[in-house]
C-alpha cells in the first residue's frame, strides 16, 4: 500500500480534526501541538502528517507535496487552487459576511472599497453582483477599516458576530458558509485511488455515526 501524505492546517480546528481522525482509527501517537516537529507518522507509518500553516495547505496539496489536506473552506476559496474538495468534516463552522458601519447600497453601478483578509473571496462575491470594488488586504483587525474610513465595508469570517457588533458594524449580507474540508491532489487521486478512497471512507463512517 502506498504511503499517503496528509497536510493538516495549524489552528483552532487542528485538535478537532485529530480527534475525528482518531475516531476513524487514524492515530498519530507522537503528535503534539507544542512540539516544534512538523512531520508525524501514524501507527503503521502508512500516513505521514505534515503540520503546516492553514494558508499553505492548498499549496502543498496542489503541488503534490501532500496527497490530501484538511483545511478550512475559507482558505480553499481564497487560494483558488486546482484541487479536489471531496468531504465536509463539519468542523469549525462559520460564515463569510459583508459588514459595514452603515447600510451602503450594494447595487450595480456602485463602486466600493472593501477591506478583507480574503480579497479573492471579496472580489468574486461583488463580481457576481456586478459591483466593481477596490480591495484592501489586511491580515488582522479588519473591522477597523470602516471605522477609520479606509474602506466602505469588509468581507470577513464570523462565528457568532459578536466582534462585528462590538465594533459598531452591521452584517449586510451572508457570502458563504465555511467549515473544515478534506482536499485531494488531482494526480494523487488517480495514482493512489484506493488508499485515498479508504481514508475518505473511514472518515465518512465516523461522520455518519456522529
Amino acid at each position: 500500500m502506498a504511503e499517503l501524505t496528509l497536510a493538516l492546517a495549524k489552528g483552532r480546528t487542528a485538535i478537532d480534526s485529530l480527534r475525528l481522525l482518531k475516531k476513524a482509527n487514524i492515530i498519530f501517537p507522537d503528535f503534539d501541538t507544542k512540539s516544534r516537529k512538523l512531520v508525524f507518522y501514524n501507527k503503521d507509518r502508512s500516513i505521514k502528517l505534515i503540520y503546516v500553516k492553514a494558508v499553505d495547505v492548498t499549496t502543498y496539496v496542489e503541488q503534490g507535496a501532500a496527497d490530501i489536506g484538511i483545511v478550512g473552506r475559507d482558505n480553499i476559496l481564497e487560494a483558488e487552487a486546482d484541487i479536489y474538495e471531496l468531504l465536509d468534516l463539519h468542523l469549525g463552522k462559520c460564515r463569510f459576511v459583508v459588514a459595514s458601519l452603515k447600510d451602503i447600497p450594494m447595487t450595480k453601478g456602485t463602486s466600493l472599497k472593501v477591506a478583507s483578509k480574503y480579497p479573492n473571496v471579496a472580489k468574486k462575491y461583488f463580481s457576481r453582483k456586478g459591483i466593481p470594488v477596490e480591495t484592501i488586504k489586511l491580515n488582522g483587525s479588519v473591522e477597523l477599516a470602516p471605522i477609520i474610513d479606509m474602506a466602505d465595508c469588509i468581507v470577513d469570517i464570523v462565528e457568532t458576530g459578536s466582534t462585528i457588533k462590538e465594533n459598531g458594524l452591521t452584517i449586510l449580507d451572508n457570502v458563504e458558509q465555511i467549515s473544515t474540508r478534506l482536499v485531494v491532489n488531482k494526480a494523487s487521486f488517480a495514482t493512489k485511488t484506493n488508499e485515498i478512497q479508504h481514508f475518505i471512507d473511514q472518515l465518512k463512517a465516523v461522520l455518519e455515526d456522529s
